[in-house]
């Protein structure tokens, strides 16, 4: 095969339909509208949501919650996942967890919670620690760091 010979596969593309262009085109006249009405004219129809004028369902529905602009949101680790994934003497921050593939997506910071138990040293770099996971850390060893 050659460059000059591709083509897009059978039935992926369309030619090109121009509407309302005459009785030949088959799609001439109303242009596939139908006969007057609302949907007929040019910016016709409704907006959507619309009902007919029946209450509709998003103004049913109560409102619930808010966005806080300011918040924060945290990736969240719990020590004997730091425990199981680094060896002695490590230095963890959010970097090192997505390296490692922990963390997936890069938040705001990072929040370490204290479930488990650890048994290495660590140094950890993170936003928020529970006042557990601190303790834990530093009874074993460890420091934490408060970036």
């Amino acid at each position: 095969m050659k460059l000059h010979e591709l083509s897009p596969a059978e039935g992926s593309s369309t030619k090109a339909w121009r509407k309302g262009r005459g009785p030949g085109s088959g799609n001439g006249k109303t242009g596939g509208r139908g006969h007057k009405g609302q949907n007929a004219r040019s910016g016709g129809g409704v907006r959507p949501g619309f009902e007919g004028g029946q209450l509709p369902l998003y103004r049913k529905l109560p409102k619930r919650g808010f966005n806080n602009k300011f918040g924060k949101e945290f990736a969240i680790i719990n020590i004997d996942r730091l425990d199981a994934a680094f060896d002695n003497g490590a230095v963890i921050d959010i970097a090192a967890l997505k390296e490692k593939g922990i963390i997936k997506v890069e938040k705001d910071g990072l929040k370490v919670l204290g479930n488990g138990a650890i048994t290495k040293q660590f140094t950890v770099r993170a936003s928020v620690f529970s006042a557990s996971a601190k303790e834990k850390i530093e009874a074993a060893g460890g420091k934490t760091e408060v970036v």
